[in-house]
């Protein structure tokens, strides 16, 4: 038995092939972060879990009809903060209205980008209509940056995967 003989070009062929990411059809992953311990106040994480170095705050928030549809009721208004958050873009994480039993009644995403910087923190409002919102006990914010989420390998299968961000939260979602 003779060996099988290689084409001279073969094993070159083959470096050019993993170094342009075609090798990456075979190993391509999906990871997706569980989500953060919802709070008041909370440090940024991406989806590695790591610490942004930036924290957000709920400063306040109270129950009123917005003003561009006061025929809707009460919605819940609410100030937050972001600290620590550099020049460029940054941040942004779920907001939610929740019950006394930190069941969400409505939620969106805020992001820091759409906040005015006062002194070194910036700051912003928004708003989130509820259904019942005489059932709202608070405003939590949810650690987990939602800025970002990258291609998935459904998506891309060539340059998506990594780590994603947990789902947004919706309403019913316990936090």
């Amino acid at each position: 038995m003779f060996p099988a003989r290689i084409p001279t070009g073969a094993p070159a062929a083959l470096m050019i092939l993993a170094l342009s990411g075609c090798s990456s059809l075979w190993s391509c992953t999906d990871t997706t972060a569980e989500r953060g311990e919802a709070g008041v106040g909370v440090r940024v994480e991406d989806a590695s879990g790591r610490s942004l170095g930036v924290t957000a705050e709920v400063v306040d928030w109270r129950l009123e009809p917005h003003p561009q549809v006061p025929s809707e009721g009460d919605h819940v208004y609410f100030r937050y903060r972001f600290d620590g958050v550099g020049e460029s873009s940054g941040p942004a994480v779920d907001a939610c209205a929740v019950d006394e039993e930190r069941v969400a009644l409505g939620c969106h995403v805020i992001f820091s980008s759409q906040a005015f910087r006062r002194g070194g923190a910036l700051t912003g409002d928004s708003w989130l209509a509820v259904e019942h919102p005489e059932r709202v006990a608070g405003v939590l914010l949810i650690p987990n940056d939602q800025s970002y989420d990258g291609r998935t390998c459904e998506e891309d299968i060539k340059d998506g995967g990594g780590p994603h961000p947990p789902e947004p939260a919706a309403m019913g979602d316990r936090l």
